[in-house]
């Protein structure tokens, strides 16, 4: 197995899957002869040529528009928002039509599409480049909200999504693009959408996290092992809707607490959810609150101040504690 960074697995996916399907295709802006912003596309555009990797000009709302009538005309378009906190030019792009059309046209149409979107801190960047704004979409039905930790991971989702006959949104961590090589199968690999993978056996307690908050996570277990002698679970949701509640509940049941860490603000994120999930499974499991770890309720303060924003392992550290002694 070749070892690779998360953005060469993300354009082995993409290879693979145009190789595989000649009605899949690539659009946004700069996707064709410059790669992508971040080089995820790269070299497909001299491979498939300017009818399969499309480059745009500077239109989120035309890049999806276009891409809803292709869907829906047979075509399966993988659509690159450069950056997250751009996509709200195209939301209503998303939430009214490639959401709806399934359920419009009473199964008659499907709307096939991905859309790719880079999002979160830690990378100093102004402004609309660094949100976590995955609740927006998960609050959406008739979307799919899919975010990958790791290379692997993002390899297997991104060939999912695209073969899933309905629009999924699927959110890459800038910060995981070139944060390490992991082992990637030689042959193609999709991982089933809406199920979590236990990242660490555990007890005791319960971390919950996804995309870049995993690994924050996983070092918060290391030290709990280290300095306190616990060993948590820790769940890798890998999909934020639809929710994968029995791994939640399963987990809780057996560890009874919970800690929940994501990047999105507190209120009326994904944490929120994923706590009335375990409350209504396994409320009489549980020997402490559930406790969420997550971003404030302001505005991205922008690269001065992103590390006193984006959750850290001392975050998670205390929360775990206060848990466990609870």
């Amino acid at each position: 197995m070749a070892k690779l960074n998360m953005v060469k697995a993300l354009n082995l996916a993409l290879l693979e899957e145009m190789e595989r399907d000649p009605d899949v295709l690539t659009i946004g802006e700069d996707v064709g002869v410059d790669g992508g912003v971040f080089r995820v596309t790269e070299d497909l555009h001299r491979r498939f040529g300017s009818r399969r990797v499309i480059d745009t000009p500077l239109a989120e709302a035309a890049i999806i528009g276009c891409s809803v009538g292709m869907a829906i005309y047979g075509l399966k378009p993988i659509c690159e928002i450069q950056f997250s906190g751009f996509a709200f030019q195209c939301f209503h792009q998303i939430e009214n039509h490639a959401a709806r059309y399934r359920q419009r046209t009473q199964g008659r149409f499907h709307c096939q599409m991905v859309v790719r979107m880079p999002y979160g801190g830690g990378v100093r960047a102004l402004e609309h480049h660094s949100e976590s704004e995955e609740q927006f979409y998960a609050h959406i039905p008739g979307l799919k909200m899919v975010i990958p930790s790791g290379p692997r991971t993002a390899r297997a989702l991104l060939t999912a999504a695209i073969r899933d006959p309905d629009p999924v949104i699927f959110f890459e961590h800038k910060g995981l693009y070139h944060a390490a090589k992991e082992e990637v199968p030689d042959e193609s690999e999709a991982m089933p959408i809406g199920r979590a993978q236990i990242a660490q056996e555990g007890s005791r307690l319960t971390l919950i996290a996804y995309g870049a908050m995993l690994r924050v996570a996983l070092e918060a277990a290391e030290t709990l092992q280290a300095e306190d002698g616990v060993t948590p679970e820790v769940i890798d949701l890998l999909t934020i809707s639809p929710l994968d509640r029995e791994t939640l509940v399963a987990s809780v049941a057996k560890t009874g607490r919970a800690v929940v860490v994501h990047e999105a603000p507190l209120s009326f994120g994904p944490g929120a959810e994923i706590a009335a999930s375990i409350m209504d499974g396994a409320f009489l499991s549980l020997e402490a609150p559930i406790r969420r770890v997550a971003a404030y309720d302001v505005p991205f303060v922008g690269f001065a101040r992103e590390k006193a924003s984006v959750p850290d392992v001392a975050r998670v550290l205390a929360a775990a504690r206060e848990t466990l002694t609870f």
